[in-house]
């Protein structure tokens, strides 16, 4: 059994944070090989910047009208997905904003376009909030709208717009967002329908802890009922460029890591959790394989949306392997469902940076 509520809370406001690392990494090493740390080698493509919700955190939209805004044409999503390929990739995921004039037809044709041309591509794809707009515009229900879009080629769905999940936290940082039993909602039928999705959180954006907690309570009801999240993947929200990013304090790393490690105490019902490099940086990565992760997600070798709002991280896959054997681990390169690959030797890794 996890922790309960009142036990996250209290290890939120303790100072030992060696401790709360230490015990995490005790559940890690019970649900995952404790000799191995994963990786993965895929692509964010975005298929269009035009969105209607402009959430306060979000640097990477544009408005409808917009000159910068874009629909990416297939070939160039081709081209994206070939570079992909050439370094060694195995899954694509597809997310952009939420736009009000593309019906599921369209999405349905980019999905059956990639997967006929790259059948062996994983297809994980379109956030709960892109869902409820496609079903919304179509005017279909969520479940229908997952049917068809999983016929066409979809093969599971990303955990991305859960934010905070608590509609305290959404209203303030995007009242125009799904509200939280909406993304729990996609997700469900999702796993009804047998399709596996991941979980994620973005904190620090002036939630408190209890947020984080009803985050995580949300995350492991969901779980239990229907078994179908693969990874849970908590990352730090990005505030330069954004809105709210000027009345929110910065997350130390200090809170990066405990939060992940209370996620792996919380969530024992999820086999994998992430340790991400993306916003607080490589090195703090590394470390939270000592604090319950087991993975430390991909290479990204495009990522627009944290970008945007000044994030300018990157790596590859000699750097992820690298910072995995330097941490004590085996390096293994997985897919989007977190099957393993052959280990290979460290030197044929070696590739240009992203």
């Amino acid at each position: 059994m996890g922790l309960t509520p009142q036990e996250a809370l209290d290890l939120f406001n303790s100072d030992d944070l060696i401790g709360v690392g230490m015990a995490a990494n005790e559940v890690r090493r019970k649900k995952t090989d404790p000799r191995v740390a994963t990786y993965q080698i895929d692509r964010n493509i975005n298929y269009t910047n035009f969105c209607t919700e402009y959430c306060s955190f979000c640097a990477f939209y544009r408005p409808m009208g917009s000159k910068e805004g874009y629909i990416q044409p297939l070939e160039s999503i081709y081209q994206k997905i070939e570079e992909m390929l050439a370094l060694g990739g195995n899954g694509v995921l597809l997310q952009g904003g939420l736009h009000p004039d593309l019906k599921i037809e369209w999405y349905e044709n980019m999905l059956r376009s990639i997967h006929e041309r790259y059948p062996q591509v994983h297809l994980h794809c379109f956030s709960a909030p892109e869902i409820l707009c496609i079903a919304e515009v179509s005017e279909l229900s969520i479940r229908d709208t997952i049917v068809r879009l999983r016929d066409a080629g979809l093969q599971s769905i990303p955990g991305g717009g859960a934010e905070i999940l608590d509609d305290e936290v959404r209203h303030r940082i995007a009242r125009l967002k799904c509200k939280s039993e909406e993304w729990e909602l996609v997700h469900r039928e999702a796993h009804k329908l047998g399709m596996r999705t991941t979980a994620t959180m973005m904190f620090g954006c002036g939630e408190e802890y209890r947020h984080r907690v009803n985050h995580f309570e949300r995350i492991r009801r969901i779980q239990e009922d229907g078994g179908g999240f693969t990874a849970f993947i908590p990352w730090i929200f990005a505030p330069e460029h954004t809105p709210l990013g000027k009345k929110v304090p910065e997350t130390t790393a200090v809170d990066y890591l405990k939060t992940l490690a209370i996620s792996r105490l919380y969530l024992d019902n999820i086999d994998h959790v992430q340790s991400s490099w993306l916003t607080p940086g490589i090195k703090v990565c590394q470390v939270g394989l000592q604090f319950g992760a087991d993975d430390v997600g991909s290479i990204l070798i495009e990522e627009n949306v944290v970008y945007a709002a000044g994030v300018r991280n990157r790596t590859n896959e000699q750097e992820l392997r690298r910072i995995i054997t330097d941490a004590g681990y085996i390096p293994a390169q997985r897919d989007t469902l977190y099957r393993s690959y052959a280990v290979k030797p460290v030197a044929d890794a070696s590739q240009p940076a992203a």
